[in-house]
């Protein structure tokens, strides 16, 4: 097998058909994060974006995006954003996962939400995590059956939220696929307020991850595009979301709503119309990423599926260096997010430095 690494921009027209047909005839890789189209849009904005493309004789047989942190040492293309990542390939492709970092001139490469079926990757995986997926294979109604199946009584619960909402403040409407650029920078600065209330890094202070999303908000090509949608009462905002969708899979990346209109549950209510405008264009399901500490998730969830978090390293003392930098660090946050209790004092503890941030920054 034959590996060269190029640039993303690098890829050219028998390439991209071939990651596409890749993404087609193995559905667990057509999640939008894995699509070409992403690894073009990370390469415009960040540097080290790579992709080594596998050959073998005439045939191209996969696609390994990464992106390098050091000389020998990669992470996911587009790193902490990416919600799934992996190994683009044709069916039965055999390697091994060392071997192809070899190749590609690497000591170590960490993932994050590995996505399922990557038998290179398993045996270095440290972290399983449960990814809750809305299942749209049978239709908005299908959906809707498997929620109440289970028991669970979201959709009556929003539905009626969203008619007081409606009563409340005015009509509710929504839009699928909103281009203004306005409503984008609008969804921004409310999931930045969002990530400093919670104590969070706000990822939109970076400047490379404004400009990757304004580019993905203009892509809207057939099998990949940028998502960014909106709902409103009496023409205003009152719930966003961006994200990336390919033709089979939307994955929820940035959604938000506007704290005054809480009690009306917006949030949900923004996830169920998009649900039925994205079964309604034959996406087969909408994922939204790991449910840990999210209740929203596992509301709506109506199945998951199960993504990865490790690291491969190659015997180097590149790979030494890696670990010493990171492990120690990986094990305390392991430990902190499979304990409840630590969790909980972690969460409320950095909620309230959010809050004391956001009240200094006032005034």
């Amino acid at each position: 097998m034959h590996v060269s690494v190029i640039r993303p921009g690098e890829l050219g027209a028998a390439e991209l058909t071939a990651w596409q047909k890749m993404q087609v005839d193995l559905p667990h890789l057509a999640n939008p994060f894995l699509s070409a189209g992403y690894a073009v849009a990370v390469g415009e904005v960040v540097d080290g974006a790579r992709v080594a493309v596998l050959s073998d004789g005439q045939d191209i047989v996969g696609f390994f995006p990464f992106e390098l942190h050091g000389r020998v040492t990669a992470g996911a293309i587009g790193g902490w954003l990416s919600l799934g990542q992996g190994l683009v390939h044709t069916p039965g492709l055999e390697l091994d996962a060392r071997g192809l970092l070899g190749s590609c001139g690497l000591a170590a490469w960490e993932f994050g939400t590995l996505v399922g079926d990557q038998p290179w990757f398993a045996p270095y995986a440290t972290k399983h995590l449960d990814s809750a997926l809305m299942d749209l294979g049978g239709g908005f109604d299908g959906f809707t059956e498997a929620l109440r199946a289970k028991g669970s009584k979201v959709v009556k619960q929003t539905r009626y939220k969203e008619r007081k909402l409606g009563r409340d403040v005015g009509e509710v409407s929504f839009d699928f696929d909103v281009r203004d650029d306005a409503a984008l920078a609008l969804v921004r600065a409310w999931k930045s307020d969002q990530y400093r209330a919670m104590g969070r890094a706000d990822r939109f202070a970076k400047p490379w991850v404004v400009e990757l999303v304004e580019r993905l908000h203009h892509t809207h090509d057939e099998r990949f595009a940028g998502s960014l949608s909106m709902l409103y009462a009496d023409g205003r905002p009152v719930a966003g979301h961006f994200g990336l969708r390919s033709d089979h899979t939307l994955v929820t990346w940035f959604p938000v709503y506007d704290p005054e209109f809480a009690k009306y549950s917006p949030g949900l209510a923004l996830h169920l119309r998009m649900a039925e405008e994205a079964a309604a264009l034959g996406v087969q399901q909408i994922d939204m990423g790991p449910s840990i500490g999210w209740r929203y998730k596992q509301e709506l969830q109506t199945r998951s599926h199960v993504v990865s978090e490790g690291v491969v390293r190659r015997p180097s003392p590149a790979a030494a260096a890696h670990w010493l930098r990171h492990e120690p660090a990986a094990r305390a946050r392991d430990m902190i997010l499979n304990n409840e209790r630590l969790y909980g004092m972690a969460d409320r503890a950095m909620r309230r430095m959010g809050r004391w941030r956001s009240r200094k920054a006032a005034g």
